[in-house]
């Protein structure tokens, strides 16, 4: 299973690749889609990382399922890519 990200089908940056020019469309459009998201994901402290990523995942999908503007899709990592925490 890949990583996904949710995303508004009107903005034209890649959430994984140009973070910062897909919140910066997102926020200016209104969307607030992390903020949306991050009401939708129920989860915890006391989740390991992969729960918490499940959490995440689950809430990716209730949003989508539920797109009732139809507005929100989900993107699948591209071919290679990797997160880089930043500490």
């Amino acid at each position: 299973m890949g990583l996904h990200m949710l995303t508004t089908m009107d903005n034209p940056h890649d959430p994984f690749t140009e973070f910062d020019e897909w919140l910066q469309f997102d926020e200016s459009s209104g969307y607030y889609t992390t903020q949306y998201l991050a009401r939708l994901t129920i989860t915890s402290s006391e989740l390991s990382d992969a729960d918490q990523d499940a959490a995440i995942e689950l809430a990716i999908d209730e949003i989508v399922r539920e797109n009732i503007n139809g507005m929100y899709k989900k993107v699948e990592a591209p071919s290679g890519w990797s997160s880089v925490e930043v500490v």
